[in-house]
C-alpha cells in the first residue's frame, strides 16, 4: 500500500519541476532583456558624456579666436559641471525625475552647440583651422551614435516592455516586480537629428 503511495507522488514532481523550469526560463527572459536595456542605456550616457567633452574641446578652440563671447563659454562649462554633477547610470534611467534632468540637461547641451556654431560663422580663420575642422568632423560622427544609440535603447527598452505584458511573462514580471520602462520623450521634434555643421 506505501508503495502505490510514493509511486503517485512521482508523477506530481515530476510536473512541479517541468513547471519550475518553465518559470525559470520566463524569469531568464525578462532578466536578459533587463540586461539588454540596460546595456543599451549605458551606450546612450557614455556618447551622450564623448558629445560634452568634444563640445568642451570645441569651445576651448573657439574662444582663442573669440574673447568677447565670453557668455556661451561660461554656459557650456557650467553645463558640463552640472552633467559631471549628475553621477547618472543605466538604472536612473528607471527614475522619472532623473531621467527628465538628463534629458533637460542634453538638451541645453545641443543649444548651447548651435549658439557655438553661430558664433563660429563670425570667424573664417577658425573654421580653416585643422583642429577645428577635426573636433566637427567627431562632433558630427558623436551625433550619429547618439541617434544609433538611442534607437537601440527604445528598441531594447520597446521588446522589454512589450515582453513582461505578455502572458505568462505578465504574471512572473508581477510576482518579481518588474515594471514597464519609460522611453525617451520627443517634445524636442528636432532630437534625433545632428546639428547642422557648415564649414
Amino acid at each position: 500500500m506505501n508503495k502505490s503511495k510514493n509511486w503517485a507522488f512521482i508523477p506530481l514532481a515530476i510536473i512541479v519541476i517541468i513547471v519550475g523550469f518553465i518559470i525559470a526560463g520566463y524569469y531568464n527572459t525578462i532578466q536578459s532583456l533587463d540586461e539588454s536595456q540596460e546595456a543599451a542605456a549605458a551606450e546612450v550616457i557614455n556618447q551622450y558624456k564623448r558629445r560634452t567633452d568634444l563640445i568642451t574641446n570645441l569651445a576651448n578652440t573657439v574662444k582663442g579666436y573669440s574673447d568677447h563671447e565670453e557668455s556661451i563659454f561660461t554656459e557650456i562649462a557650467a553645463s558640463r559641471a552640472k552633467l559631471n554633477e549628475m553621477q547618472i547610470n543605466p538604472e536612473d534611467f528607471q527614475d522619472a525625475a532623473k531621467f527628465e534632468a538628463y534629458e533637460q540637461m542634453q538638451k541645453s547641451m545641443k543649444g548651447q552647440l548651435s549658439r557655438l556654431l553661430m558664433i563660429v560663422e563670425n570667424y573664417p580663420d577658425l573654421k580653416a583651422s585643422s583642429l577645428y575642422q577635426n573636433l566637427m568632423v567627431q562632433l558630427e560622427g558623436t551625433e550619429n551614435r547618439i541617434a544609433v544609440a538611442r534607437n537601440r535603447y527604445i528598441e531594447a527598452i520597446r521588446e522589454y516592455n512589450t515582453t513582461i505584458r505578455r502572458v505568462p511573462h505578465v504574471f512572473i514580471a508581477k510576482i518579481f516586480g518588474y515594471n514597464p520602462l519609460q522611453q525617451f520623450s520627443v517634445d524636442d521634434p528636432q532630437i534625433e537629428q545632428a546639428p547642422v555643421i557648415s564649414f
